[in-house]
């Protein structure tokens, strides 16, 4: 089998700039749910991509990088480990840096057509770093006919990328392998759950902004994640911001900060025998300090005194 080598590999760093809010702690800390299955951005660093037909029994062998053996055709074994595995078309072997493994053929006048990917450089939630874990624990994963379809797909699609001389190539089958990844990891992992109340129908800015704002004024007792609000609109958090600050003047941040505190000055008059402490809880902040803080800087008092003010008065 010969591996075509991808000769030049580029990194690519990919910044997104995201102003995500939820302000229960002394900094401003969000769920950030870019990033529901990495802990950064999704970036590997390709090695090589190549398919062969498997005519011979490869020697028994491991490497420092994650390789990806998927089964395009035809029968065979993979001896794994000190274990013995049947696979056949449509058929995943993951093998992690260190992993000993070789084929073994079957049949030879049917031997296997197999898809070959090695990469590094990623990091998958509750795995280790450049692992990739099957939720059986093993090292085979069998594909259903409608993943089987999606994954020969970018195979197909990284190959072709790898025989061009076109500009741009690396990127282009990293891009394939990245959604190649992703399919096999919802596979592997528990569904993220529906976000009650993260619901909105219309993308006109006016509409948007107009149910942002509603949103907040309902929901600004509980953790916000703008990158949420932002998933089931269908748009990015940076355009969210942007229109915004474009319609209101201000950023989602400072509204949220307004509201609870205009909420927090009503509820120090009206609920007198509540604590500054459980004022800030009622308002959406687990910090009394943090609360404390802000307040003094938008009235110029703390939340205390303006409550001693407003009974002498």
């Amino acid at each position: 089998m010969m591996y075509i080598i991808i000769k030049k590999l580029v990194e690519i760093d990919i910044h997104f700039m995201y102003q995500m809010f939820s302000f229960t702690q002394t900094e401003e800390i969000m769920c950030d749910c870019r990033f529901d299955i990495t802990y950064n951005d999704l970036n590997p660093t390709i090695l090589f991509v190549s398919k062969g037909k498997m005519t011979k029994n490869s020697r028994y062998h491991n490497h420092d990088f994650t390789e990806i053996t998927f089964i395009l055709s035809g029968k065979g074994q993979y001896f794994v480990e000190g274990n013995t595995y049947d696979v056949s078309a449509g058929d995943l072997l993951i093998c992690n840096s260190g992993v000993n493994h070789n084929n073994i053929v079957i049949n030879e006048k049917e031997p296997t057509t197999e898809f070959f990917v090695g990469f590094t450089n990623f990091h998958f939630k509750n795995m280790p770093s450049n692992v990739i874990s099957l939720k059986n624990g093993d090292y085979i994963m069998h594909t259903n006919n409608k993943l089987r379809q999606e994954l020969t797909k970018y195979c197909y699609a990284m190959l072709a990328e790898n025989e061009t001389n076109q500009a741009g190539k690396y990127f282009m089958i990293k891009a394939n392998l990245i959604q190649f990844l992703l399919h096999i990891i919802r596979q592997n992992i528990e569904p993220c759950p529906p976000q009650a109340g993260y619901h909105f129908d219309s993308h006109h800015k006016n509409d948007v902004v107009n149910q942002i704002i509603s949103y907040l004024d309902t929901h600004y007792n509980e953790k916000i994640s703008l990158d949420a609000i932002a998933q089931n609109m269908y748009l990015s958090s940076v355009y969210i911001s942007k229109i915004f600050k474009d319609e209101t003047g201000e950023s989602p941040i400072n509204y949220l900060i307004k509201i609870r505190l205009e909420k927090a000055k009503e509820m120090l008059v009206s609920l007198k025998s509540d604590s500054v402490k459980e004022i800030a809880t009622l308002v959406g902040y687990e910090d009394v300090y943090h609360f404390s803080k802000l307040f003094k800087k938008y009235y110029g008092m703390s939340p205390l005194h303006y409550r001693k003010n407003f009974i002498r008065s």
